[in-house]
């Protein structure tokens, strides 16, 4: 059993630990001195490039090949990236693992699966004339320091946008850093330059001077929390700051005669300065350790320590946590101490378990609490167990304890244990775990291929695991060599039942592959045709696209697949679609009557549809201003029914010759009577040259157009009313019959206010009852007339009621009427 305080070393007043994580790591001839590494945040992978500053052994012309591996922390190689790009002047990644790779013309790569695929940009801002010198990272963004001093600057990898910093004094620069711009007051990216003796801060807006004296300074390094910044001077002192240079946290001598090749804080509260085999960690108060390697040594910040990668160990700096110093330091007396003891004494049945539980017993919640977050932070499987164990015996003492953080600590341990295994080598702590999350997490296996391991986990934890089947099912249609048959039975039988699976992404990475046929067969198992669609339409399968989107009964989705293929396909290709289509068909036509008459008169002509063709013709004719405009599209929409002999089409030519006459004539009343009839129609006109007292021009053009009688009377009527001729209306009167009947010519001229008039045409109604004549008379205000009327039926209720209408004069003879009938009886 190991000693949980063997790799301690105290450094001041706190303790450091260097934990074995992975041992033979890289093959012995690759010469990691020569190259640069770069490691991704939260355990993540290492990106190697030969450093082309340095001369390399030769070893045949495959090795002279330039390249960027990808390798776990383990020493797994993850991916081999060839090289031929130009020179990188930047090695960095994201925290969600994106390999960021910048060249010395300012061309930048995003590798953001681990297996080659990328995204890229250009810096621009004059890298590609001044070059690009260096780059510095940080989680989610990085700068850019060009040759002629100029800053660029990228704050977000997932939307980049590359911007010009102020421009700082075009000096040389010994050394820079930079504060991501989450620890800044201005919120933005502050670069540090060490130029002369002293330290420029540049920012988007300015170039301060620090006005430092102690430079020049050939190192700098900012702490992972942004607050203190360490710089390396020429003559070997280190000056530990805080980030607003107004306060001096410490110093330290360390008598090395040649500059460190790295500088880099470990967590927040210690400096590591590293030369090609040896280590310095300088802690607070300027307390030092030195550390010492076979080989050469690389530097791998991290959130909480450091990673050293040399060929043949990989191992992690940090300082001791202080719960887990609590429960194991030499000489502790800490309540998690304590139960820790317990635990040992209770597997050897000695009665001094007992007694240690009774000296805790007040403290015993605080005691099971440190012992869960120190097993969190425990590498040693073994430490791990016996901390839960004590953890474990702690709380069943306790007669209320929620043991929801045991539950969840016990969870987190199996996960991270998972992942730390050398075929994985993903070296995670607690705390990083518990920055990155298990969704991330899952991620990183997946980028790793490591699919049954995700799976598992998404499982444990009770996360969704379609990702994982999609991913893999994208990464099988790229790399298989079967048949395509083969492949997507495959993966349909591998995927069937799972939910939330989206054939749509595994069909796009077979088309990105070229192996359209077996992307069209995967998108037959998406449900969503709003999915099928576009990617069907990008593979140039229009026809099926716009079957699929018909099916859907999305009538959005069906105008966007006929938008798409109207701009990319000829006019008889595009009609050809529609055809045997009606639903598609309607919507093309019903669109196109509103915005685009020329296709819809080109549809009309593919389809044969005369009559349409004609109809539209016509409606457009309408709108037009000019007569004779009018008159060609009239002759165009009867020369396109001129072949048909059917009823409709013979009705139509019919009704367009004469609507072409129509506008001839109205054209000539314009111009003779200097009045507007074009665009009435023939009703309108006859009304309105009644109106105006052209009655014979009236007649005449009924005559010609062979209006119907009654319609014509109709309209000579109420042109007569609205022109108040009582007098031809008066001769109307004599004729002794009328097409429309008299009771029309009373209303009318009743509601024009002639009542006198009105009362000619009443003996004239004969088909009405003597009621209503009855009524009739008395809207003309003879009441004696009515009187008449009912008396010849001898109606005398009708005539009672009479009497209370009738004016004083005619109340006598309305009586004289009543008494008649009375005198009777």
């Amino acid at each position: 059993m190991s000693n949980p305080t063997a790799n301690w070393e105290k450094v001041g007043d706190r303790f450091y630990r260097k934990v074995k994580l992975y041992d033979a790591v890289f093959d012995q001839d690759l010469e990691l001195g020569n190259h640069i590494i770069a490691g991704a945040p939260y355990g993540g992978a290492l990106a190697l490039y030969r450093d082309e500053a340095k001369l390399h052994s030769y070893r045949g012309t495959q090795t002279a090949k330039s390249s960027i591996d990808v390798y776990s922390c383990s020493g797994k190689l993850i991916r081999r990236i060839n090289w031929d790009k130009g020179s990188v002047r930047g090695l960095g990644w994201s925290e969600d693992e994106r390999l960021l790779v910048v060249t010395e013309d300012g061309t930048v790569r995003s590798y953001y699966d681990l297996q080659g695929d990328f995204t890229q940009f250009s810096l621009g801002h004059g890298a590609e004339e001044h070059k690009v010198k260096a780059c510095r990272f940080w989680p989610s963004g990085f700068v850019a320091i060009l040759s002629n001093n100029h800053l660029v600057a990228v704050t977000y990898h997932g939307d980049p946008r590359p911007k010009l910093l102020a421009l700082p004094p075009g000096h040389d620069v010994h050394s820079w850093a930079v504060i991501p711009p989450a620890y800044t007051l201005s919120r933005s990216v502050e670069v540090l330059l060490a130029i002369g003796q002293t330290i420029y801060v540049v920012d988007p807006s300015e170039a301060e001077d620090r006005v430092l004296p102690n430079g020049p300074f050939v190192d700098i390094s900012v702490s992972p929390n942004g607050l203190y910044v360490t710089l390396y001077t020429e003559d070997g002192m280190v000056w530990v700051i805080t980030s607003d240079f107004q306060q001096k946290i410490g110093e330290y001598e360390s008598k090395a005669k040649t500059p460190p090749k790295d500088v880099q804080w470990c967590g927040n509260d210690a400096v590591l300065l590293a030369w090609e085999d040896e280590v310095h960690l300088i802690g607070p108060s300027g307390a030092s350790l030195k550390y010492y390697f076979d080989g050469w040594v690389h530097l791998l910040p991290d959130v909480d320590g450091v990673r050293l990668v040399t060929n043949e160990v990989c191992e992690y700096l940090q300082k001791v946590p202080d719960c887990t110093e609590d429960v194991f330091k030499l000489g502790s007396t800490s309540p998690a101490s304590v139960l820790l003891d317990a635990v040992d004494q209770l597997e050897k049945q000695s009665p001094k378990a007992d007694e240690n539980i009774r000296l805790i017993r007040s403290n015993l919640p605080d005691a099971v609490g440190s012992c869960v977050q120190a097993a969190g932070h425990e590498f040693d499987v073994h430490w791990q167990k016996q901390l839960l164990k004590a953890a474990s015996f702690g709380k069943s003492i306790l007669d209320l304890y929620s043991s929801d953080d045991f539950v969840d600590m016990c969870e987190a341990i199996r996960i991270l244990n998972a992942v730390r295994d050398y075929k994985i080598g993903l070296p995670i702590s607690y705390d990083q775990y518990r920055r990155l999350g298990s969704e991330r997490l899952v991620q990183r296996l997946i980028n790793r291929h490591e699919y049954l391991l995700a799976i598992r986990l998404s499982e444990y934890l009770r996360l969704p695991a379609n990702r994982i089947h999609v991913h893999w099912a994208s990464q099988k249609v790229r790399k298989s060599a079967a048949d395509e048959e083969t492949i997507c039975d495959t993966v349909v039988r591998k995927l069937d039942g799972k939910p939330g699976i989206s054939f749509e992404v595994i069909a796009r990475a077979a088309y990105d592959e070229g192996r359209s046929h077996l992307a069209t067969q995967l998108l037959n198992h998406e449900t969503r045709a709003g999915k099928q669609v576009p990617l069907l339409l990008a593979m140039e399968e229009d026809e099926i696209a716009l079957d699929k989107a018909l099916e859907s009964g999305d009538t959005d989705l069906v105008f966007f697949v006929l938008l798409q293929l109207k701009k990319k396909l000829p006019l008889a290709s595009f009609f050809r679609l529609l055809t045997n289509r009606p639903v598609a068909t309607a919507l093309v036509e019903s669109s196109a009557r509103d915005q685009d008459k020329e296709l819809l008169k080109d549809l009309y002509y593919q389809d044969d549809r005369r009559l349409d063709g004609a109809n539209l013709l016509f409606s457009e004719a309408l709108d037009q201003t000019a007569p004779q405009t009018k008159v060609d599209k009239l002759k165009l929409a009867a020369k396109l029914l001129g072949d048909s002999k059917d009823a409709a089409s013979l009705l139509h030519t019919r009704a367009y010759a004469e609507a072409q006459a129509l506008i001839r004539v109205q054209a000539s009343l314009d111009h003779d009577l200097d009045a507007h009839y074009s665009g009435l129609s023939l009703h309108d006109t006859l009304l309105r040259l009644t109106e105006t007292g052209y009655g014979k021009r009236a007649a005449k053009l009924q005559a010609d157009f062979k209006v119907p009688e009654k319609a014509w009377w109709w309209l000579r009527l109420r042109g007569l009313v609205a022109k108040r001729d009582w007098g031809e209306i008066e001769e109307v009167s004599r004729q002794r019959r009328s097409p429309i009947g008299w009771e029309a010519f009373f209303a009318e001229v009743l509601g024009a206010g002639n009542p006198k008039l009105a009362a000619l045409f009443v003996p004239k109604c004969a088909g009405v009852s003597a009621q209503e004549r009855s009524e009739m008379w008395v809207k003309c205000g003879m009441v004696v007339k009515a009187g008449e009327e009912l008396a010849r039926v001898k109606d005398v209720d009708g005539l009672e009621d009479l009497r209370g209408k009738a004016k004083a004069s005619e109340v006598a003879e309305i009586e004289r009427m009543i008494g008649g009938f009375r005198s009777k009886r």
